[in-house]
């Protein structure tokens, strides 16, 4: 099975058609005023629009309020919610829309505990710690962390760009691969040259396990 690969952060509509058109399987849409990535309702239908069929659409909240969320679901068109903050399983289920839970990876993380909290959720998200930012820093995690085995897919993130996702993903066969700030010039402008060559590394990881 190959390795989905989600670009997230997009600000720019003719970044987002570029990933598409690349071969992103998804397109990740920030809905968190704090970030620089943060995009506007306008902007986000304006990509939306935009993308070639077959392409998932992820909004992602930060602890927002409800009344916020189903705002962004009113006039977005979205396939999928990721939740980033500390969200729980009937907070993140009410919109009946497939989601994804971020978990922050340290060492006392229970994936395995996680899984059976947000056991409906799509997949867990495993993305470096932070105390501050959520998703988006750059940084890297201990891929000893994730377990062998997990009841749900894992999508691996935190700090991946085209030199170490090869690696990534035949050291740990995650379901998924997230990239945002390692295929950008500068925070929300994505970079052509890093798209392509972050999923080519990607299919090249894909291509070592098989």
């Amino acid at each position: 099975m190959r390795t989905r690969v989600k670009v997230c952060g997009f600000t720019r509509v003719e970044d987002a058609v570029f990933a598409a058109e690349a071969g992103a399987d998804a397109i990740g849409l920030v809905f968190y005023p704090p970030s620089p990535r943060n995009v506007e309702i306008k902007t986000a239908v304006r990509i939306v629009n935009a993308l070639p069929a077959f392409v998932t659409v992820v909004a992602l909240f930060v602890n927002e309020l409800e009344g916020n969320i189903r705002n962004v679901l009113q006039h977005v068109s979205v396939d999928c919610l990721q939740f980033h903050g500390s969200e729980r399983s009937e907070d993140c289920r009410i919109y009946g829309k497939r989601y994804i839970k971020a978990i922050k990876m340290t060492l006392g993380t229970d994936i395995a505990q996680a899984a059976l909290e947000f056991g409906d959720a799509d997949g867990l998200l495993l993305d470096a710690c932070d105390p501050v930012r959520h998703g988006g820093t750059g940084n890297c995690f201990d891929w000893d962390l994730v377990p062998k085995q997990c009841e749900l897919p894992l999508i691996l993130a935190g700090g991946l760009n085209s030199l170490n996702v090869k690696s990534a993903v035949t050291a740990i066969r995650p379901y998924a691969v997230d990239v945002s700030s390692g295929v950008e010039t500068g925070k929300g402008i994505k970079d052509r040259d890093k798209i392509t060559a972050f999923i080519s590394a990607v299919q090249q990881g894909d291509r070592i396990i098989t």
